[in-house]
């Protein structure tokens, strides 16, 4: 078996083994945050939450999201991502659950709040995880790969949980059963997690021996080239010029993310008004809007792998997120089905950016440094999934429309987008190209030696 028929056997292998399992628990991550925003269309009412309070309560999960997502990440990187992606997924199931009891703003507060604090440094371990058993030019395939569960919770979580809704049991309204019934499938994986996964690249099984050795050497002479040119330890990574300007663009770009993201059930629902349709009809028209956005996240992952560039993928997709999300709200009055395919293309450009963004950091850290860097962007980040919700909610109470909330949002991708393309490097490309020459190399030797 030549090298080339090697790396697709190997990488079809590691694909098959990680890809759908990470999936499935990032699809239920997912769908534990933002099911809040379905909630909302029957807990505001029931509890006299307005706006303002939910966008306060739906945001509030990121700052507890923040404070331990670093401390989480180190901490993985000492007990190993097996064990605490596990406890990560049981704890916030937990809690998940207590969600559905919450009576008061206080009490919904602190329920969101331990909630981010429990999936804190989830999807950092996660990324961090594959790096360690992807090749460079293979990054933002597979975090798309378990990244369309993104758009795939929302596809299946919109019918679902407006399904959910409807339910009246044992005393309990429809939302509290959302959360319930929804947070039951994070406890059982994060126990089958403990047992499935392996630490590291040096324990698998399930690759035979020249997959294993071939796939060791290669991400060993990745790190090696990335080392060479920048080598960090965790807290050094914390620090680097990129790392910092990378957690200042995601922040922006998650401000408008989040808060188009949670207001979107409340958002369609006052735009199908006006028509017959249900609410569990809504739901099926959400599924397919984000059922299309999985769509062109693969595109565009396949996209930035087979041109090797990053920072412009990213860059015109929240760009054209921006243009499409302000442009649907001043639509909505003379064409809903002109808004929602704006809508649509908004939610595209949103979530077609995540696989090149993030195949960024470990294109130019390795270990330890890594997982630093991406648990800080992440939780810098993820501050916007706090300002985000809660601006669109008051300026929702303060101007009766969501018009100019849906400026701010855009400008606040556009200026995402614009950190990214302009102040961040270029990193990777080299020392992917690099490795990749040196493997050629010493098949050629190889080769003639044969």
């Amino acid at each position: 078996m030549n090298q080339l028929e090697l790396e697709r056997s190997t990488t079809r292998k590691v694909t098959l083994r990680l890809i759908p399992f990470l999936f499935l628990c990032f699809i239920i991550a997912i769908l534990d945050r933002v099911n809040i925003g379905f909630a909302a269309l029957q807990m505001n009412e029931d509890l006299g939450f307005s706006n303002a309070v939910f966008g306060l309560g739906a945001g509030i999960f990121f700052i507890g999201y923040f404070l331990l997502e670093v401390p989480g990440s180190a901490m993985m990187t000492k007990i190993g991502a097996r064990k605490w992606i596990s406890r990560i997924m049981v704890t916030w199931a937990i809690i998940a659950i207590f969600m559905a009891f919450v009576q008061t703003p206080t009490q919904f507060y602190i329920a969101r709040f331990l909630l981010g604090v429990a999936e804190a440094s989830f999807y950092p371990c996660m990324v961090y995880y594959l790096s360690g058993f992807f090749q460079t030019k293979h990054h933002a395939k597979a975090i798309a790969g378990f990244m369309l569960a993104i758009p795939g919770a929302n596809a299946i979580g919109a019918p679902l949980s407006t399904f959910l809704l409807g339910i009246d049991w044992l005393g309990l309204a429809g939302w509290q059963w959302l959360f319930i019934l929804e947070a039951i499938p994070a406890f059982i994986l994060g126990i089958i997690c403990y047992f499935y996964l392996d630490d590291r690249l040096e324990d698998v099984n399930w690759l035979n021996r020249n997959e294993k050795e071939w796939l060791m050497s290669v991400i060993a002479k990745e790190r090696q080239e990335k080392e060479e040119v920048k080598h960090y330890t965790f807290a050094q990574a914390l620090k680097d010029r990129d790392v910092l300007i990378l957690s200042i663009g995601y922040f922006c770009w998650m401000v408008g993310y989040y808060g188009i993201n949670m207001f979107l059930p409340t958002i369609s629902q006052g735009l199908v008004e006006a028509t017959s349709l249900s609410t569990q009809g809504m739901g099926w028209v959400l599924g397919l809007m984000y059922t299309i956005a999985m769509v062109v996240m693969i595109m565009v992952g396949n996209h930035s792998d087979k041109k090797n560039e990053r920072r412009w993928h990213v860059a015109i997709c929240l760009t054209t997120s921006a243009v499409a999300m302000i442009a649907s709200s001043y639509v909505a009055s003379t064409s809903i089905v002109l808004s929602f395919i704006f809508l649509t293309i908004a939610l595209c450009g949103a979530f077609g950016a995540y696989s090149p963004f993030w195949a960024i950091p470990p294109s130019f850290l390795t270990g330890a440094a890594a997982g630093g860097a991406i648990a800080l962007i992440n939780s810098v980040g993820n501050l916007g999934g706090f300002f985000g919700p809660y601006i669109v909610g008051y300026i929702k109470d303060v101007t009766g429309s969501f018009n100019t909330s849906m400026i701010f949002l855009g400008v606040s991708l556009v200026i995402g987008a614009a950190i990214i393309l302009f102040l961040v490097k270029q990193s990777g490309k080299a020392v992917s190209h690099k490795v990749e020459e040196d493997i050629e190399q010493s098949d050629l030797k190889n080769s003639i030696n044969t």
